[in-house]
């Protein structure tokens, strides 16, 4: 019961704030037509952008207050730089439109109806102190008894009424969310947008990726099997004139072959560390953490597998963040969490750094950002200067 009259305070003071609101619109309004009337007289042509401009103001006021009754935020639709041309501004003339023809109706009647109940509960216990009687809040003659009893009732069905001014409330923010949020198509082109830009990321990435590989592969192994071929072929020619010599350059040869190894295996584990295979993503990250210098702290709150393109997203992030906490932060202690659903995978890391991270400095966040996008993830960073330094990760694991 509680609950219930706390959603209904919260639904009347919603609902007359909305009627204060509704007023505004009336004046926006009467203001909108006023230069659409001077349009023809070319004075209002200039003040139309502004005009339109200026409305998004109280229409931002009302996405807020129907975004925090709904419990779910609502995007702005503005998408085109001229207001006049953005199909957004006529969505928001609609809505200006329809919450002043009943915001204030509703909410002068969420205000009224509550005390004009308390009033017929009152009128019904005063009216013998009153000569002549007393009037109810509904026009009636409160004279004997049995009005009396009347007025109670009413009132106690005007004051019952309120329960459902949590519905009427969601009703008036569900139509605000419909006209002031974007528009399907906007939503649909928006994404449109957003998908390119990943894919792009994602080219992007494996372009790099394969660079990073070639550039391993050309400079390290691909030079020490070189040099074992050089030595090899000169042991061979040697090993009749100088065996002494020719057995030294075997030995060389296979400490470079050695050499080679070791990097092929660390080539290879860069593109899908063995680790992930054997251990999972918990295991392969508790092996990072194990091998940072800074002391870590893992906790896994999920230990299901998830795609493995996905889980050796998750592990480079991880392997670059620690890298970067190593080199910049100058922190003390950092702290990993794996968490999610079967749909998503979060990733957070935090450390006690003295913070200013930024991605345009060449710490390599943007190699994370543009490794997340390309799972069309969602990066979020916090690092204000002092710390600390907090990393959140989302990851789709969906088909």
């Amino acid at each position: 019961m509680i609950t219930r009259l706390q959603s209904c305070w919260s639904a009347i003071r919603y609902l007359a704030v909305g009627a204060a609101s509704s007023m505004v619109a009336w004046f926006v309004l009467v203001g909108m037509l006023f230069v659409l009337l001077m349009c023809p007289f070319g004075v209002g042509i200039p003040a139309l952008p502004i005009a339109l401009q200026l409305i998004r103001r109280p229409v931002n006021f009302e996405r807020r207050r129907a975004a925090r009754l709904l419990g779910e935020p609502i995007a702005e639709p503005y998408r085109s730089g001229n207001p006049v041309t953005d199909p957004a501004s006529r969505r928001d003339l609609g809505w200006l439109l329809f919450h002043g023809a009943t915001g204030f109706v509703v909410g002068i009647f969420a205000i009224a109806l509550p005390l004009g109940g308390l009033r017929q509960i009152v009128t019904a216990f005063i009216w013998p102190t009153v000569p002549g009687g007393v009037e109810s809040s509904l026009g009636f003659m409160v004279t004997s008894w049995p009005l009396a009893a009347l007025s109670a009732v009413t009132g106690a069905g005007m004051i019952a009424l309120i329960f459902l001014f949590p519905r009427v409330a969601r009703w008036q923010a569900s139509i605000a969310r419909r006209l002031l949020a974007p528009a399907p198509g906007v939503v649909l082109t928006d994404r449109v947008v957003e998908l390119a830009a990943s894919r792009a990321a994602a080219l992007e990435a494996h372009g790099a990726e394969l660079r990073r590989l070639e550039r391993d592969l050309h400079d390290g192994t691909q030079a020490r099997i070189a040099a074992v071929v050089l030595q090899l072929g000169i042991a061979d020619s040697l090993f009749d004139k100088d065996p002494q010599r020719a057995r030294e350059l075997l030995g060389k040869a296979q400490d470079t072959a050695t050499g080679a190894l070791a990097e092929l295996r660390t080539v290879v584990r860069s593109i899908y560390p063995p680790l992930l295979t054997d251990r999972g993503l918990d295991g392969a990250v508790t092996a990072l953490a194990d091998r940072c210098p800074v002391p870590c702290t893992v906790d896994v709150r999920t230990r299901s597998r998830r795609p493995a393109a996905v889980e050796a997203a998750a592990y480079f992030v991880v392997a670059e963040m620690l890298a970067n906490i190593t080199k910049h932060s100058g922190a003390e202690q950092a702290w990993i969490t794996l968490d999610g659903t079967a749909d998503t995978l979060l990733i957070e890391i935090r450390d006690d750094g003295h913070g200013g991270a930024d991605e345009s400095a060449g710490s390599g966040l943007s190699g994370i950002r543009k490794r997340a996008e390309a799972f069309d993830g969602i990066l979020k960073l916090s690092s204000p200067a002092g710390g600390p330094t907090v990393l959140k990760v989302e990851l789709p694991c969906g088909s």
